[in-house]
């Protein structure tokens, strides 16, 4: 797993297949797609930075990189993926094999470019735009601990950024930040939808400057005088005592509930009304909508639910029934936001912290296709959402590296082709050579705009191997290599434009003798999650599709593929150590949040998949799969099993299962805590080193977790009756013996498959499910 890790560190990527299939049926035959874990703007420390634009082949527009073959005396590149030859420009007079440009190292295969010529369009440079979307109706509590985390929240604003706000209930308030004198607003009824236009007639933009003819109002270059957009999107330094102002004034929504009926909450108004705004003011920019949610939208063109208290919130069993009266709609509205949100280049984040649903479902289409980030809360007060909202605008070594107008291309070998994306990204519709006709995710183009990415924001590639004859030995032996290129435009939190390459080469094997160095490639964590998100997004678009079923079928495919068995011998089935943990993933994975639905709600399970969809393999891991670290005296801090043996009365437990933190002390230490031992400076360390470990996991994740108390078996067992102790340790089930009796059984059914002579792609009629369910 090292060397997977390594590779990680270098380029940001993390592959199934590192040794790939080279034709289509042994891409089939492998289950497991040849896909990648992309991390963008992954930050690596060794990574030159290149003030001068990128050199381009002239006919697949790829980037020179360390793969190309390079003539020095007729100063001519050959491009690894089309195989033109193409002319050094006069710049490069000097090249030759001891005098490299930066981009030839072999050691440089991920290298940025820093120049005004990267970008796809000379726009001119402006700043971070915050526009702030507050919903007003919950109670007075919630809204004093809002106005507080905003508050502190403007202190963090970047200077030079520009700030707006829009507060809404059942009515949906524009406040004009920049008339300093008195507050001033401007009042839109919830109950409709507001157009761009209407938008632009109310707010009176073209007072003093009469309105163009003809062409889409767009900015200032387009018709709106800078005077107009600088009423309602201000400075941070100009405008932070006028904005704390109407913070500190902010109140819970005027208008009478009746006792029956729920509050009025118009957000796909008020959501609607920000996105107009900011595409009227400052379109292309990197500009965030931050809408702070706080119960369910029940006003305006897309309520999930309507007043009436009688009428339930969509359950996971309504969506089944399709009994659900708002929900189609609602998907709609916000798809078509989306769409308008990804051709302005701004981002949607969602801040949901109510005990409701407030509608992340619904949402989840224009959040993660701009980028967008997402909490989910118990509260407003809760240090989850107070916490991470900090870090949206902290700085410094671990900040998020917020960046904006991304765009992500792909460029690849003749004989693979894109077949889509899944994560936070929007397609761009670039048809071409390139895109498959089998589509996964985001597919049909080789383009992508990211309207907002981070630090951590992972794509997941999917490719299609289209060679359907197995190469020669000749072949195999001389051009044995699929090369892979990425190219991220992007706007750095500093406004520069900067543009990524990553080039890959991974060498290709064909035929039945190549198991051996498929199995010698294959990154168990990486196809894990890659299982994860596809098996998410299935569930998300196939109405009759069974997650259990298809998770157990490509087990049993993978298995069958690469283990090694002795007929009539169960117990002799092996694995190789480099697949022996994924059929350990799968396990938790079938019981994972984001395929087993049972108890939570829908809001929940969008989350869950949400952030699934836009983390690294090492996050994304902990998710499907907890980690469990021991602490004791008599040895350094260690991973342990997922099982209650790991339970020990003088032992610490840290478990992280990356929305939830828990640290369990054991009976012996809770005393010595008690007692004060933890105070003392030769005990001090041993207490701390949980907590130290808990720290490096907050400072490396947007998402704060929920830290839950820690508790002692035998304390439990000292306020009830011994028999009630050994009844809780009783109810817990060993997960590592269900481990054992799915493996079992997996062993059982191979074996009586191979004796009975079916082949594996027809076992699907034998309720596959039956016999790993534990």
């Amino acid at each position: 797993m090292a060397e997977f890790l390594d590779l990680e560190s270098q380029d940001g990527v993390r592959m199934p297949w590192n040794v790939i299939p080279g034709t289509k049926q042994d891409a089939q035959n492998a289950v497991v797609p040849v896909s990648a874990v992309y991390t963008p703007i992954k930050h690596f420390t060794s990574m030159p930075l290149l003030n001068y634009s990128p050199l381009r082949c002239r006919t697949c527009r790829s980037v020179l990189n360390p793969f190309c073959i390079v003539d020095f005396a007729a100063k001519i590149w050959i491009c690894p993926f089309c195989f033109q030859r193409n002319h050094f420009p006069p710049h490069y007079a000097s090249i030759s094999d001891d005098s490299l440009p930066a981009e030839l190292f072999p050691q440089y295969t991920t290298v940025e470019y820093n120049s005004d010529a990267v970008g796809p369009t000379n726009t001119p440079s402006v700043p971070p735009v915050f526009l702030f979307v507050v919903d007003t109706c919950v109670i007075e509590e919630e809204i004093g601990f809002l106005r507080s985390a905003l508050a502190q929240a403007v202190e963090l604003l970047p200077e030079n950024s520009l700030v707006g706000l829009i507060t809404f209930g059942m009515f949906a308030h524009v406040h004009e930040l920049g008339f300093g004198a008195v507050p001033k607003t401007y009042v839109f009824k919830g109950s409709k939808d507001v157009t761009k236009d209407q938008l632009l007639e109310q707010m009176s933009f073209f007072a003093k400057k009469p309105r163009p003819a003809v062409g889409v109002v767009a900015g200032a270059r387009d018709g709106l005088s800078t005077e107009s957009i600088s009423r309602f999107l201000v400075p941070a330094s100009e405008c932070e005592f006028t904005l704390n102002s109407v913070l500190e004034e902010l109140q819970k929504d005027p208008w009478a509930v009746p006792a029956d009926q729920r509050a009025a909450r118009c957000t796909s108004t008020a959501l609607s009304i920000a996105a107009s705004l900011l595409g009227a003011c400052v379109p292309g920019s990197a500009a965030r909508i931050m809408a702070f949610i706080g119960g369910p939208a029940t006003e305006g063109p897309a309520p999930i639910v309507s007043k009436q208290l009688s009428e339930p919130i969509r359950s996971h069993k309504d969506l089944d029934k399709d009994s659900v009266p708002h929900y189609h709609n609602c998907v709609k509205f916000y798809d078509g936001l989306s769409k308008q949100l990804v051709h302005q280049g701004h981002v949607l984040d969602l801040f949901a912290c109510a005990l409701d649903q407030v509608g992340i479902a619904e949402l989840k289409t224009a959040v993660e296709r701009t980028g967008g980030l997402v909490v989910l809360a118990e509260s407003f007060g809760h240090s989850v959402f107070k916490d991470s909202l900090k870090r949206v605008f902290q700085s410094g070594d671990y900040d998020l590296g917020l960046s904006s107008n991304g765009i992500f291309e792909i460029n690849c070998s003749k004989d693979l082709k894109v077949q889509g994306i899944i994560g936070p990204c929007a397609s761009l519709e670039k048809k071409g050579p390139l895109c498959s006709d089998v589509v996964i995710g985001q597919g049909g183009t080789s383009a992508w705009k990211m309207c907002g990415l981070d630090k951590s924001t992972s794509l997941c590639l999917f490719f299609d191997v289209v060679r359907k004859e197995t190469p020669d030995a000749t072949m195999q032996s001389t051009s044995n290599q699929f090369y892979f290129q990425f190219l991220t435009y992007y706007q750095n939190n500093s406004g520069q434009m900067r543009l990524r390459v990553t080039t890959l080469s991974r060498r290709w094997v064909a035929g039945p003798e190549s198991i051996q160095d498929l199995i010698a490639g294959f990154d168990q964590e990486a196809a894990a999650i890659v299982m994860a998100r596809q098996v998410s997004f299935k569930m998300e678009t196939e109405a009759e599709f069974d997650p259990i079923r298809w998770l157990d079928k490509a087990l049993i495919n993978l298995c069958s593929r690469f283990g090694e068995f002795q007929k009539d011998t169960p117990s002799s089935f092996s694995l190789s150590p480099r697949l022996s943990i994924f059929p350990q993933f799968m396990f938790h994975l079938r019981r994972s949040q984001f395929v087993q639905v049972f108890n939570n709600s829908p809001d929940e399970t969008a989350y869950f998949r949400m952030i699934l969809n836009r983390e690294n393999v090492t996050n994304s891991v902990v998710m499907v799969q907890p980690s469990l670290i021991c602490y004791s005296f008599h040895a350094g801090p260690e991973p342990a099993l997922l099982d209650v043996a790991a339970i020990a009365a003088d032992k610490i437990l840290l478990l992280d299962s990356f929305f939830t933190v828990v640290i369990f002390h054991g009976s012996t230490i809770a005393q010595w805590r008690k007692a004060g031992y933890h105070n003392e400076p030769e005990h001090q360390v041993f207490f701390e080193n949980a907590i130290a470990n808990l720290r490096i996991v907050i400072l490396f994740s947007f998402v704060l977790r929920f830290l839950l108390e820690n508790y002692s078996i035998q304390l439990i067992g000292s306020i009830y009756h011994q028999e009630s102790v050994r009844l809780i340790i009783g109810e817990i089930v060993s997960v590592f013996l269900l481990i054992s009796v799915f493996w079992t059984n997996y062993c059982r059914l191979w074996a009586l498959l191979d004796h009975i002579g079916l082949r594996l792609n027809s076992v699907r009629c034998l309720g596959l499910s039956l016999y790993f369910q534990v």
